[in-house]
């Protein structure tokens, strides 16, 4: 029953309750079929044969699959192909020089500034903090 050209429906997986034909057995268990399916090898397990038969030779190629679907009424898998779509291009560094020379100086001297303030409040926290320590230390040996 499982020849090439044999009209089957696809039982399991993605392409389950669809259309295809047998193109070529490969050993006893797998076949490569086409049609309303992916072209893909499948296992025989995995197809419904049907009774129709279309005429087409062992190792048959899309197009000839599509026209044979195309004569008995069904409509054969097609893909469309993707928009190509512009890439961003990096600029060379020749060419950044002119264009934002400045701006990236500007934010290293930001964070430079913000680095700077962040240490110099921390400096002036544990100073205060020695101070504070200090003068509590003096009261206590005072007392």
């Amino acid at each position: 029953m499982i020849e090439t050209g044999r009209l089957c429906i696809k039982t399991a997986g993605r392409d389950a309750g669809k259309k295809c034909v047998i193109v070529e057995i490969l050993d006893n268990k797998f076949v490569l079929i086409d049609g309303e399916t992916r072209r893909k090898k499948c296992n025989q397990m995995h197809l419904e044969p049907l009774k129709d038969k279309i005429d087409i030779k062992k190792g048959a190629s899309h197009a000839d699959v599509a026209a044979e679907f195309k004569k008995i009424g069904l409509k054969a898998r097609e893909t469309k192909p993707k928009a190509k779509k512009v890439r961003p291009r990096r600029l060379r560094r020749s060419k950044l020089a002119g264009q934002a020379a400045a701006e990236p100086e500007d934010k290293k001297t930001k964070k430079t500034i913000q680095k700077t303030a962040k240490k110099s409040v921390k400096k002036t926290k544990k100073k205060e903090d020695k101070k504070e320590s200090t003068s509590e230390q003096k009261k206590d040996q005072k007392d």
